[in-house]
């Protein structure tokens, strides 16, 4: 195969590609190049945090599976609520494929979430409120992921023009294929479910005071494996930390984004997104 091709897929990337069945009129079969010819890398988007979040009260309903998942006592709580990008800055994409075949293989990556029916990625983000003066830090209800192309990142046209290729999340039994294309950005826009953070003890947390703090977001975090729970990607730089997926460098996955929580915020809201409606969409 001559050099100037462009770079394909691996094997694994190939069959899964090529078992992907796009539904149009007339059921056609699309071949889908995974390129993992270099090794992806991920970055959260401060730019898009810093300008997506918004302090405000809300009710929250017992049948929401963000709320039985995040155990927030159904009724009206003071939340913030944030926005979370996650782009692919390296050379290569990030091919997760079907969640369905990761349980069968019991490789570690997803869980099933009895409530949304679906599976939910392992250690891809994690959420933090942290107050700077006292280091305390809250968790959001955030608790699945599923990775796709949603937005275009960097220059456009460029050495990045190239089309989206994952947008399926699969459920049980319903095949899926997930991943992020390099130049592409995953997103959890603010009004999905879980991506909040719930301020007056609600959520079984302590009570978050009126005052500033720090929203911190860190994309295919770090974590100690635990109970026989696989290492698929160990930390060069910090021996015993793993990740779930590889990356060029896991030194770049951490956003910070500074924020005011007032003692009011009302239903309006006090933030960027003040106004907003308060409309909330499904889970991703």
């Amino acid at each position: 195969m001559s050099a100037s091709v462009p770079r394909f897929r691996t094997v694994l990337g190939w069959l899964l590609a090529a078992w992907l069945v796009v539904p149009a009129a007339a059921h056609a079969v699309k071949t889908i190049e995974v390129d993992q010819d270099g090794t992806p890398d991920l970055i959260v988007d401060q730019a898009l945090l810093r300008q997506h979040w918004i302090v405000r009260v809300e009710d929250f309903d017992a049948t929401a599976c963000d709320v039985q998942e995040g155990s927030v006592t159904p009724g009206e709580h003071p939340i913030v609520r944030f926005s979370v990008g996650t782009p692919n800055i390296g050379d290569a994409d990030i091919f997760v494929g079907d969640p369905n075949v990761h349980i069968a293989a019991n490789d570690g990556l997803y869980e099933l979430a009895t409530c949304h029916h679906h599976y939910h990625f392992r250690h891809y983000a994690l959420y933090e409120l942290i107050d700077p003066s006292s280091g305390q830090v809250w968790r959001a209800a955030k608790r699945g992921f599923c990775m796709l192309d949603l937005e275009k990142y960097g220059d456009y046209p460029g050495p990045n023009n190239n089309d989206y290729k994952f947008r399926s999340c699969g459920a049980v039994g319903v095949p899926g294929f997930q991943g992020i294309s390099k130049g592409w950005s995953d997103v959890y826009w603010w009004k999905l479910q879980g991506q909040y953070f719930v301020l007056d003890g609600g959520d079984g947390q302590a009570v978050v005071p009126p005052g500033e703090y720090i929203i911190r977001i860190t994309v295919n975090p770090g974590y100690v494996p635990q109970g026989g729970e696989p290492c698929r990607n160990a930390d060069p730089l910090h021996p015993g930390v793993c990740h779930q997926l590889p990356e060029s460098s896991y030194e770049n996955n951490v956003t910070e984004v500074h924020i005011t929580i007032p003692d009011h915020p009302g239903r309006e809201g006090v933030g960027p997104l003040k106004d907003e409606a308060s409309n909330v969409k499904g889970d991703k």
